[in-house]
């Protein structure tokens, strides 16, 4: 077989070009900081199962992708991004060719599944979470796996037993990585749809190895969490209080909160749009059945998860799998009929991809105007973005120009990747904050004149990580834990600074320095910033 007929092969390709190339171009944020320290402190202070962050109980989160990250560190080191992003990057190739194999498996149509496969590892949020050290896209690449082999044991497909078991396997890895988070927004909104369109015929030949496949991921879903609440009870309940309260009053939206859900596609949201008018495509598509199919799932998926009232933009990641295969009905159909279409529906067509051509040709004017000061920095890589979007942009419109639909579609994919070639390392030449300063600067104190360092009250997950070890904090509740020490020094934020200042009024207190680690230079935020002192007793 050619290469340009092994579909699996060449997304398989894709993926590696869009998930891994310049993985560290990007810095650190918050939930990263929080990940990558905990696998951090599973290598250093051996707490590989009673997981911590900076030294303290983190139940909140099943530790599966901490193992995976800890282990990647083990291997390419603990500063290397790339290896603390490399088990996102994985997963996220795993999500987009299984999201291939599955449409492969329901329709049997190569092209369409090469097709969504593409839409998937394009779609901005899948693609901004493979290469993100976040555990969303774990949890949902082990499910998608799991629901490979659940239509596999619902289709009488290969041997039942052991399907049930693998199966069971993935559902449990999935709990694994961030509990029943893909159990609701993902499977349950296949069984659904499943049930349906295809209908469950013959569950009483299959109740065994049903039955397997529960017994298996109940066990592997439950190990870790019974173990460190039988022996760690009291921080265990303490972490299941709080986030058990976070459903109903953190970041609670309005249940319409969602229905801008094919903005989270990026490129694709006129097309993901077109594609969920069931009137319009219920008589184009080539396969009906099919297409009813992903049109449930996607809609039973954001229906789900409006119900909750916690809502963040990056909890649509569910939704955007069988959306890419919704989105790839569409475009099959104008890879079959867009030279044959009506004016009227060709209209919106050239849009889309107009639009994606108009930004690749005045990129070199709006990108100059904005990074004209850094020109020096990153002009190598500024001239090949240029020239390769502005090349895409001209290209996009010459066959748009022949009614070549084929082609525009795959020089959309082109685009994507070429920004994350040869753009990204533009991002990564940008000047810092002139204020930035790290952390780690600290040691020039403490090598000077060793003493504790400590926090006041709290912690900020990018000081742990940066810093490179746990810093305790003195507030406790109500409680203070002063160091005995002659003098140590002190982290506080602006909100602290008062009542530091009351706290140790008895003391000398000098301030000797300010941590700035606020990145944008525009976006300054308290929580990031600290005013260090040097406290001594008098």
């Amino acid at each position: 077989m050619k290469l340009k007929d092994n579909y699996f092969l060449l997304l398989f390709i894709v993926c590696i070009a869009i998930f891994c190339i310049n993985l560290d171009a990007i810095i650190v944020n918050i939930m990263e900081a929080r990940n990558f320290a905990t696998a951090r402190e599973m290598i250093t202070m051996d707490h590989w199962i009673f997981t911590t962050l900076n030294n303290e109980p983190r139940y909140e989160k099943p530790p599966l992708p901490t193992w995976l990250t800890a282990i990647s560190m083990l291997i390419f080191g603990m500063k290397s991004l790339f290896a603390l992003r490399l088990p996102a990057a994985v997963m996220g190739t795993i999500t987009v060719l299984f999201t291939y194999k599955l449409g492969l498996k329901f329709t049997q149509n190569r092209k369409f599944a090469f097709i969504s496969g593409l839409i998937a590892v394009t779609s901005f949020y899948i693609l901004h979470s493979g290469r993100d050290g976040q555990w969303d896209i774990h949890t949902h690449a082990w499910m998608l796996m799991a629901i490979y082999g659940l239509y596999r044991l619902f289709t009488n497909e290969g041997n039942k037993y052991a399907n049930g078991l693998i199966t069971g396997l993935l559902l449990g890895c999935s709990f694994l990585s961030k509990g029943p988070v893909s159990m609701y927004g993902l499977l349950l909104p296949f069984l659904i749809a499943f049930g349906v369109v295809f209908k469950y015929r013959d569950l009483k030949s299959k109740w065994k190895p049903l039955l397997l496949m529960l017994i298996v991921a109940f066990l592997v879903s439950a190990s870790w969490s019974l173990y460190v609440y039988f022996f760690d009870t009291h921080a265990v309940s303490r972490i299941t209080e709080k986030e058990t309260g976070r459903w109903l009053d953190y970041h609670t939206r309005p249940i319409y909160y969602y229905w801008s859900f094919v903005i989270q596609t990026g490129i694709w949201t006129i097309p993901a749009f077109v594609g969920l008018l069931y009137p319009y495509l219920k008589n184009r598509v080539f396969n009906k059945k099919g297409y009813k199919f992903t049109l449930w799932w996607t809609l039973a998926s954001v229906v789900l998860l409006s119900i909750i009232p916690e809502k963040k933009a990056r909890y649509l990641l569910p939704v955007l799998i069988p959306l890419a295969l919704n989105t790839g009905f569409y475009i099959e159909y104008l890879f079959r009929r867009f030279d044959m279409m009506p004016k009227k529906e060709r209209l919106i067509v050239y849009f889309n991809f107009s639009l994606i051509a108009v930004i690749g040709l005045i990129f070199p004017f709006l990108g100059y105007y904005f990074f004209k000061d850094q020109f020096t920095e990153i002009w190598p890589w500024f001239l090949l973005t240029s020239v390769c979007l502005v090349s895409i942009g001209i290209l996009i419109f010459y066959y748009l120009k022949k009614k070549k639909i084929k082609p525009v579609f795959y020089l959309t994919v082109w685009f994507v990747i070429c920004v994350i070639f040869f753009g990204l390392p533009i991002v990564k030449k940008l000047e810092l904050n002139p204020s930035y300063k790290s952390i780690s600067e600290v040691d020039m104190y403490l090598e000077k004149d060793p003493m504790p360092l400590r926090e006041f009250s709290g912690f900020t997950p990018e000081f742990v990580w940066e810093y490179g070890e746990p810093i305790e904090a003195i507030k406790n509740g109500e409680d203070y834990n002063i160091p005995q020490s002659e003098k140590f020094l002190l982290l506080a934020t602006e909100a602290d600074t008062p009542e530091v200042k009351s706290i140790f009024s008895e003391y000398t207190i000098e301030k000797i320095d300010e941590i700035n680690m606020n990145a944008n230079p525009n976006n300054h935020r308290d929580r990031l910033f600290r005013n260090l002192f040097l406290i001594s007793k008098q």
